[in-house]
């Protein structure tokens, strides 16, 4: 299935064939717009022509950070994220194999597996994983027993809470929506 996330093809097209940019996509979604988080992997190979974990992490530090910074930025924090980017990578190396798609294949885990395979990687909290199940689930072909269970209201059909309900543009307008209400209703509550 191709996903339809950031309105740019190409970047469209590596997150869907690249597990890896999926995940760094992911991880990148904090404090930006999701289309900038998720081109951000596509800015990412474009500057340092790296797409796997392994090339990632081994990279220097100070160039990884330099290809951050170019204009346009990957992130509106690019010496924290680089860092986060390139520590997630030398996880997926250490514990995968650097294979980011072995974190929801390798033996034939359940959502609840899953779950608890994303929230020991680096960067990735409790919401931050459940939105990443949903979004394996709901897009990207994971039929993992039990998975809409483990990613909670992210993994209920037609709730359009995240990047996971994102399909077409009335779509991530249905998800923006969604956001700001929860926000207003946190305010409120404050």
């Amino acid at each position: 299935m191709a996903l339809h996330i950031t309105g740019d093809t190409a970047a469209d097209a590596l997150l869907t064939n690249n597990p890896l940019a999926l995940l760094v996509g992911m991880l990148l979604d904090q404090q930006v717009p999701m289309e900038t988080a998720f081109a951000g992997p596509l800015k990412i190979e474009q500057r340092t022509g790296a797409t796997d974990a392994a090339t990632i992490a081994a990279m220097d530090p100070d160039e990884f950070l330099e290809a951050f910074k170019t204009t346009p930025a990957v992130h509106r924090f690019p010496g924290s994220m680089a860092t986060r980017v390139q520590t997630l990578c030398q996880e997926i190396v250490d514990q995968w194999g650097g294979d980011a798609s072995a974190l929801w294949t390798e033996g034939d885990p359940s959502g609840a597996e899953v779950l608890k395979r994303l929230k020991a990687l680096p960067g990735f909290g409790e919401q931050k994983a459940k939105i990443f199940l949903a979004l394996l689930g709901k897009q990207y072909g994971f039929t993992g027993a039990g998975w809409r269970e483990a990613a909670g209201d992210y993994g209920t059909e037609g709730s359009y809470r995240s990047v996971a309900d994102i399909v077409s543009p009335e779509s991530l307008t249905k998800v923006r929506e969604h956001k700001k209400a929860m926000k207003a209703a946190a305010k409120a509550k404050a």
